[in-house]
């Protein structure tokens, strides 16, 4: 009976012997004690920034090189992996027993400080190599090159330089390094967030979302494309990491896609647009929300608001382009789903989205997220009684903390690295002087100022998580956008939706990748696929530049005036990007649909009325109201061929 307990949790990584119990057992107690920690933090408060965070950076580390060490093959490497975790047991105890002397020395450090930050160092770069990769490694060993070899560069962008005694007392004795805004983002937010996301997913929530989307989605034309869009944008909305969503969701949706004709290179597309959806919509957003509300100062509610019209708008392209697509194939319609599935999905497993309802309500009454997070989690814990399949016992939820941790894991990395970078940037001053040299470059002009963000944000979101990809572009990129007027809500979200493009734009394309080998379609193809079905994406952001009313900024009318241009031309681009509504579209009327769609669209205030503006915009809607009359003429009869997909069969 013991031994079939412990087998529920074991971890979920090939495995057997004392070596793999213990640490999975030993894993399995750090999550459920990081959990017990960050929501006791969350609802009653009172543990202090720093010693909160150093703990919980700590238990992380720890448990994360434990895991590690168990996929290293050779002796060596479990060694070192094995040692760094009894070090990263050090700091966070370390400050919690010596906070009062660190304040009363005003954080100067010590040797003893220093010795331990070094070994916080060193605990770092390995987890964040084991977790993330390279690229965060070089970053944060170049930053901190910088801030101690800074008095050999020569002009502007040197500065005195700063030894180990300084770099400890800003790094790891104040709320400005490792355990600055991004880790106290991790512990309130993030984690906790996760958490609600697993025991959704343990009780079955995610499966609701799946046949929501088939009710909605079952009597149209390619339902089941249409399905897995939906479904995939909603549970990574949970989420918020396109890549899991492509492994959790894509391996029942590419196949089911596959089965009713969608080409495998098409499938792997749309799992890969979808999932990538989930990224922008409330309320994770790929813990980006947290952050940007942190990094910003407006309230979390606020920027989960103005983040929901810009992401309906992606969604509501991306489905009218899967649509599209389904046409041009003549796939049949999901007879099963409909209406009448719906409502029986509803009654039967309805009350599964009561948790997802709690958190909202609260938060729309001005409950803090946190607080509401954690009145949500408790609600499933109380409604998974009632039914067996759903129920939640004492091993499901130490397995639902083991699966948050795992999830987290990677970003906790990535924020403790990114939180040392900002700390060098900002004692250094260099995060001003790039912001600058932007602006400098583009000459003041916000357009060309734009087009550099894009490039730089674009660049940053190719090797790094969202997370730590927008905390660097947060400090770096986004204040030379707000010298130039630019509203910061306006500002911050810019610069996130182009640090996630590249999750679906080669060379990287990490979710088109993921989804091209659950669909067995070449993975280049596959991402070229998926930037074509979500190509608005791409212009959404320009969007809500020149008309901030998309974000819900200003008053009613400048939101309205904003949805009456924006879904319109992205529906025209769709349209002009598929190359096919009811037929075939011939080059010039593709190039029309793009072109009056470009023009209602025109970069300019949604409430601004001046002749010439009118002028452009009006041409633009009588064009694009023309080309849908001419195709939809009467007397025309739409072909019905079993065409070959977009692009040819992958």
């Amino acid at each position: 009976m013991i031994r079939a307990a412990l087998d529920k949790i074991m971890l979920p990584t090939p495995g057997e012997g004392l070596e793999f119990r213990l640490i999975s057992v030993l894993f399995s107690l750090f999550a459920v004690g990081i959990a017990a920690l960050v929501v006791y933090g969350a609802y009653f408060g009172g543990i202090t920034a720093l010693l909160l965070r150093s703990v919980f950076f700590s238990a992380v580390a720890c448990a994360g090189l434990l895991s590690a060490a168990l996929v290293i093959r050779h002796w060596p490497g479990k060694v070192i992996c094995y040692g760094l975790a009894l070090v990263a047991l050090i700091p966070g105890p370390y400050l919690w027993q010596s906070y009062m002397d660190i304040i009363m020395r005003g954080a100067m450090s010590t040797p003893l400080d220093e010795y331990i930050f070094v070994g916080l160092l060193l605990v770092t770069l390995v987890l964040v190599k084991l977790k993330v990769g390279w690229a965060l490694v070089v970053l944060m060993l170049a930053a901190l090159a910088y801030a101690w070899f800074g008095d050999m560069i020569p002009g502007k962008y040197g500065h005195r330089g700063y030894d180990l005694s300084r770099l400890t007392s800003t790094l790891m004795l104040s709320t400005e390094g490792f355990y600055g805004v991004p880790m106290g983002v991790a512990v309130e937010y993030i984690f906790l967030f996760a958490l609600f996301g697993a025991l959704l997913t343990r009780i079955g929530t995610g499966e609701v979302f799946v046949d929501i989307a088939r009710g909605l989605t079952g009597r149209v034309q390619g339902g089941p494309g249409l399905s897995a869009a939906l479904s995939s944008t909603l549970i990574g909305s949970l989420n918020g990491s396109a890549v899991a969503n492509v492994v959790t969701t894509g391996t029942f949706t590419i196949p089911l896609m596959k089965r009713v004709g969608y080409s495998p290179k098409l499938a792997g597309a749309i799992e890969a647009a979808a999932s990538s959806a989930g990224q922008i919509m409330p309320p994770v957003m790929g813990a980006a929300a947290f952050l940007m509300a942190e990094m910003i100062g407006i309230p979390y509610p606020v920027i989960a608001l103005a983040a929901l019209i810009p992401a309906l708008l992606y969604v509501f392209s991306l489905m009218v382009a899967v649509r599209l697509e389904a046409g041009r194939l003549n796939l049949e319609r999901d007879l099963a789903g409909g209406l009448k599935f719906l409502a029986d999905t509803l009654r039967k497993r309805g009350y599964l989205l009561l948790p997802l309802v709690t958190l909202i309500a609260l938060m729309v009454r001005g409950q803090s997220p946190t607080q509401a997070a954690v009145v949500a989690i408790v609600m499933g814990l109380l409604i998974s009684p009632w039914q067996r399949l759903t129920r939640v016992g004492l091993l499901d939820l130490i397995k639902v903390c083991q699966d948050t941790l795992l999830n987290t894991l990677p970003i906790v990395a990535a924020v403790a690295a990114a939180g040392t970078v900002i700390g060098v940037l900002n004692l250094s001053g260099m995060g001003l002087m790039v912001s600058s040299l932007i602006v400098e470059l583009g000459g003041g002009n916000i357009w060309a100022v734009l087009a550099l963000t894009a490039v730089a944000s674009f660049i940053l979101g190719m090797g790094l998580p969202t997370s730590a990809a927008y905390l660097l572009l947060a400090v770096l990129v986004a204040p030379a956008l707000t010298r130039l007027g630019m509203h910061p809500i306006s500002a911050h979200m810019f610069i996130f939706y182009f640090g996630l493009v590249s999750a679906i734009t080669p060379p990287v394309a990490l979710a088109a990748y993921a989804a091209a080998s659950i669909a067995g379609a070449p993975a280049n193809a596959t991402a070229v696929e998926s930037i074509r079905l979500g190509f608005v994406k791409l212009l959404v952001p320009f969007l809500f530049v020149t008309m901030p009313g998309l974000l819900m900024i200003g008053d009613w009318s400048d939101t309205a005036l904003a949805i009456l241009f924006s879904f319109p031309a992205a529906l025209g681009i769709t349209i002009g990007f598929a190359g096919w509504m009811r037929r075939p579209l011939p080059g010039w009327e593709r190039l029309l649909f793009i072109l009056s769609s470009l023009c209602i669209a025109w970069p300019a205030p949604a409430a601004d009325f001046s002749t010439s503006l009118l002028l452009i915009r009006g041409t633009g809607f009588v064009v694009l109201g023309a080309l849908f009359l001419w195709v939809f003429r009467p007397g025309q009869t739409a072909p019905r061929p079993a065409a070959a997909p977009s692009g040819g069969e992958s």
